[in-house]
């Protein structure tokens, strides 16, 4: 059962009315605003106390079916207009690119038939018109007639609040930013398993809030293979499909010692690093070994406020990180990667930080070597503010999910006990995987209800 507001009252709303592709979602936060976003049609709200964590989702609209479609020979451009008075327009060449026909298109796979060869990118069209049943069908100049479902094509209108709309609803992007007020969402670990609007409420809150904690796993080996089965597959890395975080004689990772671990995210060794990570104790340390985590995107935009130049750098320079050793074989990774990665629109959509693996190569100028260091400390010491720090400690059965790219996490040094050594197992995922999951749990869920 989910033991926040935040779960038992936001995620099933959001996984059970979160079907059109034409609702924004906006996330605000009343302790730490997240990202600003223009709310749209339909939006997603959050208030949060240290107390409890409510969301509220409005009713998303149904699409309008087409009241009349004309072309624009100048412009090459099929204009239509829906019911409820708005238009779309389109271009002439999308529209034939995209025949929906059995022709065109393999309806099996969803996949274009139409070799791109064969389309003539400067067609023109011979008539358009609405169809008894609401569609657009378009006769082109060599005669091949396209018809288009009214859904369909509203989906992929290309005003731009309706292809922001759409980019949200695939990839989800929007965050809900935190400190260490956070309550961090929580879950049954044999409902994730078995219940479809379980796992579909687990991965929505993994992807929004960035980090989802499950409790009642069995407590031996092989658990977090278990939850990797309920997405897809695990990702395999050069330390196996999993791995176990323990205090090992000659250690061929900082992690597997008892000492403090800072705040990190791991493998930014790799040019594509995992995107979420699974972490699973079996026993823990009778004393220390609490565990950490930071939401490094919050950070990363608090940064750019109060420090542009610091943010500046770290977003510009590409820092080279190592690991080499031997595990589930042999290796010896080399990276570079910015500290901050952003998107093209200036989104932070990764952090790339493990002072343990940053290599002592520093493939930068010798002007750029003091600032780069003056900027990684001011976001370090903006990361390990108490304030901004979310602490927990793992009891056996407990299994921590997280998002990888965007949550730093760190571990508080433990006292070896040789009758209770600590122990987590950990496995990796990528994000395309979890996405086309939740996606699936998405479509799945909706249709049932």
């Amino acid at each position: 059962m989910w033991t926040t507001m935040f779960a038992r009252q936001a995620l099933p709303t959001m996984m059970l009315r979160h079907s059109s592709v034409m609702a924004g979602c906006v996330l605000r936060a009343s302790c730490r605003p997240g990202r600003a976003v223009a709310p749209t049609s339909s939006c997603l709200t959050s208030g949060m106390s240290r107390g409890q964590q409510t969301l509220v989702a409005a009713p998303l609209p149904v699409a309008n079916g087409v009241r009349q479609a004309r072309v624009l020979n100048e412009e090459r451009l099929v204009e239509v207009e829906w019911e409820d008075g708005g238009q779309s327009l389109y271009p002439f060449t999308w529209l034939r690119d995209n025949c929906q026909c059995p022709l065109c298109l393999l309806e099996s796979a969803q996949a274009r038939s139409l070799l791109f060869s064969e389309l003539d990118i400067h067609t023109g069209v011979d008539s358009v018109q609405v169809t008894d049943n609401k569609k657009v069908s378009i006769v082109w100049p060599d005669q091949h007639t396209s018809e288009y479902d009214s859904k369909w094509l509203k989906k992929r209108c290309f005003s731009p609040v309706a292809r922001k709309a759409v980019q949200e609803e695939l990839f989800l992007n929007e965050c809900y930013y935190w400190d260490s007020k956070l309550q961090i969402p929580t879950a049954n670990f044999e409902e994730v398993l078995l219940d479809d609007k379980a796992a579909l409420a687990w991965l929505l809150a993994l992807r929004r809030v960035g980090i989802v904690y499950l409790k009642g796993a069995p407590v031996e080996k092989g658990q977090v293979a278990r939850l990797g089965e309920r997405i897809g597959y695990l990702r395999l890395t050069f330390y196996g499909n999993t791995w176990q975080v323990q205090d090992k004689a000659m250690a061929n990772n900082v992690a597997y010692t008892s000492g403090k671990l800072s705040l990190h995210t791991d493998y930014p060794a790799l040019h594509n690093p995992p995107g979420v990570q699974f972490l699973h104790c079996l026993s823990q340390a009778p004393e220390g070994g609490e565990s950490e985590a930071v939401d490094g995107f919050h950070m990363a935009e608090r940064l750019r406020r109060e420090n542009p130049e610091a943010f500046h750098t770290l977003t510009s320079l590409r820092v080279d990180f190592t690991d080499t050793g031997v595990d589930y074989c042999d290796f010896m990774v080399q990276s570079k990667n910015h500290i901050i990665d952003l998107d093209n629109e200036g989104r932070v959509v990764r952090i790339n930080y493990n002072n343990a693996t940053r290599d002592s190569v520093l493939d930068v100028p010798l002007h750029h070597v003091q600032p780069f260091y003056n900027a990684l400390k001011a976001y370090v010491e903006l990361m390990t503010r108490p304030e901004n720090t979310s602490t927990y400690k793992m009891e056996p059965g407990d299994l921590v999910t997280f998002d990888n790219a965007r949550i730093l996490h760190g571990r508080k040094s433990y006292t070896r006990h040789p009758d209770l050594m600590r122990h987590l197992e950990g496995a990796y995922l990528d994000w395309d995987e979890v996405m086309s999951r939740l996606r699936i749990l998405r479509k799945s869920v909706h249709r049932e209800s």
